[in-house]
């Protein structure tokens, strides 16, 4: 069964798009970018590596129009019978992404990112950034919490098809400001959120979140990164439930092994992360762990007992044949500093050019403990092992094979039952960005 995105026509011509992109037939410039003739106004239409570009150079006005596409593929089997809806789809649209971006004088970014493949929260970034003051970023809207260097990455450069267990902890975006700034190999970025624009802003408290990064080695092939970030989140009683679960770093799974359940009367939620990293040429290595405590309001018996959670990964990528993934210190906007960025392939090792593209190896470890004081929302462990072979500059195609062990917790009882058991899954992916 194929899980439909809510526009099906819109799906096709995002493929149609990505194809003619993928597949281009004239004839490229040195930097892999296709221009047409000059309009009345002066305005340009160029496509490359990021898709189609408008530009009207005397104006200084630039829009561009991205998306992206990633269709997933895979089976999974349960060392011991487990529920026949475990696993319902062998094949469903995770992402079917537009994302326009207009460039104004330089100083503005107005960025814009809609999922139809998800119904819950379709909207992603959604804000209006300004760099007018040097090497400061001010930005308005729905973006991403600054926590996790990971999770601000991008999802069509991370090492595998899906993060890892530890992004439990990691909150989606959200609708706040936030304010940016860096200097030659240092950033640091602090905001504070409400609720994602999907859900109104409102009603999920208000958080405080910062994230400072120091690259002690920040060369042209080797790179050394070092993170710390935190969120302290304020809840009122009449806010919605709050709770960690994830997804068994497959999304064609129809529940999480482990979950906290919808823990009622949170107070207070407070989570700090550590990052590290280190690029020398095609190898890549990086971990984090992630500490969360959660405190409730004191019920008629008094004050409740702290639940700390936590979750960690480390992982390393090799590119086998191609250039190393680079470090991008500064965004165009928002708050993801200091990640790092793809895979590039060259003109040379494309397949459309006589190549064989770009192959990359990656392994993860990634852990996950959601049990607390007589609380038990479950333990996982993953290994994870992968391959991503990139034909070309806008298609990725990866094979993954995940062993995970799992000792479920109370909310996935019915489902799981409470012996710990292991699950095997292969995943592949089709991914088109632009």
């Amino acid at each position: 069964m194929i899980g439909l995105c809510p526009a099906p026509a819109v799906l096709a011509i995002l493929a149609i798009l990505a194809v003619l992109l993928v597949w281009g037939g004239p004839a490229r410039a040195e930097d892999g970018a296709v221009e047409g003739m000059a309009g009345p106004y002066g305005e340009r239409l160029r496509y490359d590596a990021k898709g189609l570009t408008l530009a009207f150079p005397e104006q200084a006005v630039k829009l561009e129009l991205g998306g992206r596409l990633h269709i997933d593929a895979g089976a999974a089997g349960f060392s011991r019978p487990g529920p026949s809806d475990a696993f319902p789809d062998t094949i469903a649209v995770r992402r079917s992404w537009i994302e326009p971006t207009l460039t104004v004088s330089r100083d503005w970014v107005i960025a814009f990112q809609y999922d139809f493949s998800d119904p819950i929260l379709p909207i992603n970034d959604a804000f209006v950034a300004w760099k007018g003051v040097p090497d400061t970023i001010l930005t308005l809207g729905n973006m991403k919490v600054p926590f996790s260097l990971e999770w601000l990455q991008s999802n069509n450069d991370t090492l595998f098809t899906e993060r890892s267990l530890a992004n439990a902890f990691v909150p989606d975006r959200r609708f706040g400001f936030a304010v940016g700034h860096h200097g030659r190999a240092w950033t640091a970025v602090a905001g504070v959120f409400g609720d994602a624009a999907s859900n109104g802003i409102t009603g999920n408290g208000v958080a405080a979140a910062a994230r400072a990064t120091w690259a002690p080695i920040l060369e042209e092939r080797e790179t050394l990164h070092l993170g710390l970030a935190g969120i302290h989140r304020r809840r009122a009683r009449g806010d919605g439930d709050f709770g960690f679960s994830t997804p068994a770093e497959t999304f064609l799974f129809a529940r999480p092994f482990v979950d906290t359940g919808d823990l009622p009367d949170v107070a207070r939620a407070s989570r700090i992360g550590t990052e590290f990293a280190y690029r020398n040429g095609p190898f890549l290595l990086q971990a984090e762990y992630i500490r969360a405590e959660v405190e409730r309001f004191a019920g008629p018996g008094g004050a409740l007992p702290v639940l700390g959670f936590q979750g960690g990964y480390v992982e390393a990528g090799w590119v086998l044949n191609g250039d190393d993934r680079g470090y991008a210190l500064v965004p165009d906007g928002g708050t993801s500093y200091a990640t790092f960025k793809g895979v590039r392939v060259s003109e040379s090792r494309r397949v459309t050019r006589g190549g064989i593209g770009v192959f990359e190896l990656a392994a993860r470890y990634s852990a996950i403990e959601l049990d607390a004081r007589g609380f038990r929302g479950g333990t996982e462990r993953d290994v994870t092992v992968g391959l991503s072979w990139y034909p070309e500059p806008n298609l990725r195609l990866i094979a993954s094979y995940i062993n995970g062990r799992v000792r479920p917790g109370e909310a996935q009882a019915d489902a799981f039952g409470t012996a710990a058991f292991s699950v095997d899954t292969v995943i592949t992916r089709l991914q088109i960005y632009w």
